[in-house]
């Protein structure tokens, strides 16, 4: 399983944003025992990471449990590599152990 490091909140900024309130609604149903705080901050990181080029794989091999063949229909970012997946490239999706979907490149694992 991956590590996610978490900054205590006593070392951030308060900021405010405001949402709808159907998305916030939807986003405590979704994140669980995780808070829809904690989710935010995790999508607004790798957004950052995306976006900037300083991409951190959040699975390793270990992680993958089944793949199947697929063909990506937008651009993707292999989990395990980080490498572009492009709009009708051919890649694999990954099981986990965890039970998320993700995309992987060809050459991500070994044969």
């Amino acid at each position: 399983m991956h590590t996610i490091l978490r900054t205590p909140t006593t070392d951030m900024e308060v900021t405010s944003i405001r949402l709808e309130r159907e998305l916030k609604e939807k986003l405590k149903e979704i994140s669980g025992n995780q808070g829809y705080q904690a989710l935010i901050r995790d999508i607004l990181w790798n957004y950052v990471q995306q976006k900037s080029g300083e991409w951190k794989p959040r699975f390793s091999q270990d992680d993958i449990r089944v793949t199947l063949a697929a063909t990506a229909q937008q651009e993707e970012r292999c989990a395990l590599t980080g490498q572009l997946i492009s709009p009708q490239q051919q890649m694999l999706l990954g099981l986990t152990q965890s039970g998320d979907m993700v995309p992987l490149s060809l050459g991500s694992l070994p044969a």
